[in-house]
This record gives C-alpha cells, structure tokens and sequence, in this order.
C-alpha cells in the first residue's frame, strides 16, 4: 500500500510531507506521483471549504485506485492524505489525531508560523498514528 500524508500552509506552501510504503520497490517513483496528485487536489479542497462548515472534508479527489481526503483547519492549514485505504472513519481519526499534534507543534513559542515542521518527534507520532 502507499500511502502519502502532507501539511500543507497558507499559499500552498508544504509544511510536512510523510510517505508510508510496503516496499522499497513501491518507493521509486511514486513520492513524485503523490506530490503531484495532491497538490492537484488543492483547487477541489478550496472549492469545499467554501461550501462545508466542517473541518473534514472527507474524501475530495479520486486517482486511479487513490482517494485524496481532506482536513482544513480554521487558519486554512490543510491536511491532506493520499491513500489506497477507503476508511472514512478511520481517516476521519488520523486527521484528528494529527490535528491535536499539530497543535502542539504550533502552540510552542520557537515555532514561526507557516514554516516546515521539522520536528523527529511529530514525524515519529505521524507515523504511530498512521500504523493504528
């Protein structure tokens, strides 16, 4: 399975990247692919934000066997996971979970809004929260 989740700020600038794959064969190529079809995915995610009051805008984009699912926080920071997995609860969950470490990070005073999360911890909480 591959999987790609991103962070992705204010105008479009990416603050986080995570890939999660099976093997390394899957690897090659397929973190351009992702990149691509995600930032592809942005216009859609704007569009809806408009129209739903929510913070989960559930699944936004289809790709071949992938679904784009989204999450936008109130300060128009946008979640965004790219999976072959169709669990909408679960993605709903890892969003969620993300979120509240997303809020650490950024509550912390030495963080500058709306640059890269660099920090081994939150990618290492990213990834355990992936795997559940």
């Amino acid at each position: 399975m591959i999987s790609t989740f991103m962070i992705i700020g204010k105008d479009d600038v990416p603050l986080y990247e995570a890939s999660f794959f099976n093997s390394k064969k899957q690897k090659e190529g397929s973190s351009h692919l992702s990149q691509f079809v995600i930032h592809a995915a942005l216009d859609i995610i704007e569009e809806k934000v408009l129209s739903n009051e929510n913070f989960f805008l559930g699944v936004v984009d289809n790709f071949n066997n992938f679904t784009v699912s989204a999450f936008v926080t109130t300060g128009m920071v946008k979640f965004v996971l790219l999976t072959e997995n169709k669990n909408v609860d679960s993605t709903k969950a890892f969003f969620n979970d993300v979120y509240e470490l997303y809020l650490k990070v950024i509550l912390n005073p030495f963080y500058k809004q709306n640059s890269p999360i660099v920090s081994p911890y939150f990618d290492k909480k990213v990834r355990e929260k992936f795997s559940k």
